[in-house]
This record gives C-alpha cells, structure tokens and sequence, in this order.
C-alpha cells in the first residue's frame, strides 16, 4: 500500500498491534518490537512510517549524513586526558 501519510495510520496501528486495544498497551508492544514511539494528546501511539520500515526490515537507519565504522568512531583520549587536567578539581595524573 502507498501511503503518503509519514505517519502509520490508527488501523494500521491496530492491525499491527492486535488484539490489544488499549493505547498504553499498543505503545508497550511496539516498544517492545524496537519502535520509537511517541504518545499522541489521545493516549495513542504515534509512530513513523519509516521507523515502522526501519524495525520491519532489520536495517540500521543513518541519522547523520556520516558513517558510523569502527575506524572513524575511536574516542580521543588525549583530549578526554586535557580536558580532566584543565578541571580545577579534577584528578591530575
């Protein structure tokens, strides 16, 4: 189905969610299936379509234009060592 909502709609939720009914339950569940899940004004869950494709699917959404390797993901050490020797109560090594 094409559906140019960004969001998935509450039939969509129910078919997904049931047989459950209650709001808090459904946002339970989907939390449960690894959905990022926002609570509407009604008690309903509020969830994106893409964050639905992401969990359905298994695949890793990017949310920065960046990759994120092992390579270029390493912590800088001499700057967390700098920045505990700058403190004015910091452990000094």
């Amino acid at each position: 189905m094409n559906n140019p909502w960004p969001y998935l709609t509450d039939a969509e939720i129910n078919e997904i969610c049931s047989p459950l009914k209650n709001g808090a339950a459904q946002i339970r569940f989907l939390e449960r299936l690894g959905m990022v899940v926002k609570p509407k004004p009604s008690g309903r869950p509020l969830v994106a379509r893409t964050e639905f494709d992401r969990v359905m699917t298994g695949s890793n959404a990017v949310t920065t234009g960046q990759s994120t390797s092992a390579a270029t993901s390493t912590p800088n050490v001499i700057g967390l060592q700098s920045f505990f020797q700058q403190r004015k109560h910091g452990t000094r090594t």
